[in-house]
């Protein structure tokens, strides 16, 4: 991730920043960004802090706070921009503020905006643009000197990339030659790189995620820790799963799931599989070329106390056999170390000695 601070974010996250699902965005930038943010912009609650970040009711308000770039903080239905955030975009232009956008509905597409970013000298930046030139696969991906760990999950939204950013950072701690590979926007906005795969026409998905860990290799990575997106149990989005599956070839899989959920949210007809039927999907799933296992079990366990959070650990190592912790709320080293022993344990694919 870039060392030198550049940015000073303004956070726009009205209406969602106490929520940690569609505020994800702002929670994950002012957790792990090497940039700061500075203030949040939230009329729904101001003189609150959001991770110790003070929160404002207006963009003229928090231009006393000194930002350089504003940040779409949230994620909304559709990934579309309601009505009135048009006037807080307009706002943040006018002060002069870059933007950076992670909604599907790209800003630089827009006539009114471009044409104002213009006139002020600002950049929009649409996180969620895939780059040009994407192709399928050419086999790059296994021939790359760098172990690969993907994070799955049972659900979406349910802390796979944050599972990935805390082993990285608990990897590089220890010495090891280890990056955060982004494949989603908040990823991209963090580590300031990266392909949001789900914007991706799907026929290349795969071959953007191959992209993604050649990169992350060439960025010094011998240790890549991808980024999941979506569920292979998901109604929705199982397909951006399978995309990153056999384009990244991972050589073990971190299996994220939230302590005590039991179908798919927003789904409630869709019951979710058992863990252990979830490892073996997996696994029996992965690229043939490059068999991976499960390697680790990460609980999500921020909504339960801390016995009930030890309890559901425990309970899904003995159902599963595998090792399993919450790297979040514990310390990643239990799950790091799973995968190293994993990677270790795992006989070099055939196509790597081509």
């Amino acid at each position: 991730m870039p060392g030198t601070v550049t940015k000073r974010y303004l956070i726009l996250a009205e209406g969602r920043s106490g929520d940690p699902h569609y505020g994800k965005t702002a929670r994950g930038v002012i957790r792990y960004a090497p940039d700061p943010a500075v203030v949040v912009v939230d009329s729904t609650r101001p003189g609150e802090t959001l991770d110790g970040v003070p929160v404002v009711a207006t963009v003229a308000e928090a231009l006393g706070y000194e930002p350089t770039t504003a940040l779409v903080g949230v994620a909304t239905q559709g990934g579309r921009f309601p009505p009135a955030w048009r006037e807080l975009l307009k706002a943040c232009i006018e002060a002069g503020l870059d933007v950076e956008n992670g909604l599907h509905e790209f800003l630089g597409d827009d006539p009114e905006l471009a044409e104002l970013a213009s006139r002020h000298d600002v950049e929009l930046r649409d996180l969620r643009r895939p780059p040009e030139g994407l192709d399928v696969p050419k086999g790059e991906n296994l021939q790359i000197p760098a172990q690969i760990a993907l994070t799955v999950g049972s659900d979406c939204a349910i802390g796979k990339k944050t599972v990935a950013l805390e082993l990285d950072l608990e990897a590089r701690r220890r010495g090891l030659p280890s990056v955060f590979v982004p494949t989603g926007q908040t990823g991209i906005a963090i580590a300031g790189w990266g392909i949001a795969v789900d914007a991706v026409v799907a026929d290349f998905l795969a071959g953007a995620a191959e992209r993604l860990v050649v990169e992350g290799h060439r960025r010094g990575g011998e240790l890549l820790f991808v980024e999941g997106q979506g569920s292979l149990a998901h109604p929705a989005y199982s397909g951006v799963t399978l995309g990153l599956i056999h384009g990244a070839a991972p050589h073990v899989f971190v299996l994220c799931h939230r302590a005590g959920s039991t179908e798919i949210e927003g789904y409630p007809s869709h019951p979710l599989p058992s863990l252990t039927q979830l490892v073996e999907l997996h696994e029996r799933i992965a690229l043939p070329l490059r068999p991976a296992r499960v390697a680790a079990l990460a609980l999500n366990t921020a909504h339960l106390e801390e016995s009930h959070a030890r309890r559901a650990i425990a309970e899904a190592a003995a159902e599963t056999g595998l090792p399993a912790d919450d790297p979040v709320r514990f310390g990643a080293s239990t799950v790091l170390d799973a995968v190293l022993r994993a990677l270790e344990a795992q006989v070099p694919p055939q196509a790597a000695d081509h």
